[in-house]
């Protein structure tokens, strides 16, 4: 998956309550007010002094709305029929946190939707402060940029400045996965329901270029050779979560030196080296080129735990299905019940 598009966002739905009053009522101040300002796609067109580039972007993201409602099924709401004019780089910035000395991601509880593995904020500065908070307790920690979320149907998504900056299949991979949140979300597993949408948007941009271009359209063949790596790279990421779940397990201490926490950088240092001496060379594109240029800790890596851990679970059923994404969908459905989704879904 291409990194851009891993930078989506479950926002959670904004009630008052218990010790985090201040920062519900500090999203939902900022979420009216982007509400405010959303103006329908046709006078979005007409007011704003759109590059031709642009313009055809958000035509697009019309055809790959419709297309999520009407051949894949998804919930058919208003999202992304408005758009917003941010004028920022981003929507919200996310902080990410874990355990330095476990593979094990920092869970935010929210009412309604429960655990998320990660916690939103309109501000960068107010992320920034979050993370050096959680610092102080001892988490690595991971702050960035989203460009897109959503709101799980509590409130109508739109189109954002934001997600001008894709390139155009991204964006149509982007608006399938967010509609595919407001279609099917399992409380309390958000790597499912990331992986799950993860998923379907790589499938779907695949029938819809399908659609669009026909079986000989280059923009097709570089979603396949994409998607391929995602496969591959899922793999990869998977395997080194596993190695450091291992490491960890052999290095536990009841109190941990500055030679340990060297000793500890020097191992997530090896997870880069590795994927550039030995994985990054069997890639087809340059999707994941990026990751070797942040410094690793638990944090990022965790985010890679939520997206793309074990995604070929995914995989293995559609084959069985015939690669039929639609049977994909509605079969997937049936786990939103489920208590352990990963589980139910080899069973499936």
């Amino acid at each position: 998956m291409i990194l851009k598009r891993i930078t989506t966002l479950i926002l959670p739905f904004l009630l008052f309550t218990g010790c985090q009053i201040g920062y519900y009522f500090s999203s939902g101040i900022n979420q009216w007010k982007m509400a405010n300002t959303r103006e329908p796609i046709e006078d979005a067109l007409k007011k704003h002094p759109f590059t031709e580039e642009q313009k055809n972007k958000i035509l697009l993201s019309q055809k790959a709305r419709i297309f999520a409602f009407e051949k894949l099924k998804l919930k058919e709401t208003k999202n992304y029929s408005t758009y917003i004019d941010l004028g920022r780089p981003y929507v919200t910035w996310v902080v990410q946190a874990a355990e330095k000395w476990e593979m094990k991601n920092y869970e935010w509880s929210y009412p309604i939707v429960g655990k998320m593995p990660y916690k939103g904020f309109f501000n960068e500065l107010d992320a920034k402060a979050e993370a050096d908070e959680m610092q102080k307790k001892g988490y690595d920690t991971y702050v960035r940029g989203v460009s897109a979320y959503s709101t799980l149907g509590w409130f109508q998504d739109s189109l954002l400045s934001s997600m001008l900056r894709y390139k155009e299949h991204d964006l149509v991979n982007t608006i399938i996965h967010e509609i595919v949140h407001t279609t099917i979300y399992i409380k309390n597993n958000a790597d499912f329901n990331e992986k799950l949408a993860v998923f379907i948007g790589a499938k779907g941009s695949e029938m819809f270029y399908r659609d669009l271009e026909g079986e000989h359209s280059k923009t097709l063949e570089l979603i396949k050779n994409e998607n391929e790596d995602d496969v591959l790279f899922a793999k990869f990421v998977t395997n080194e979560l596993a190695k450091m779940t291992d490491w960890y397990n052999t290095h536990k201490k009841e109190n941990y030196t500055e030679t340990d926490e060297n000793e500890r950088q020097a191992r997530l240092s090896q997870i880069i080296d590795d994927f550039t001496n030995k994985f990054k060379p069997t890639l087809k594109t340059n999707a994941y080129f990026k990751f070797e240029k942040e410094k690793m800790n638990n944090a990022r890596l965790g985010l890679y735990k939520t997206y793309m851990e074990n995604l070929d679970h995914f995989e293995v059923l559609y084959k069985k299905l015939d690669r039929d994404l639609l049977k994909f969908i509605e079969v997937v459905k049936t786990l939103e019940k489920s208590e352990n989704p990963e589980e139910d879904l080899k069973k499936l």
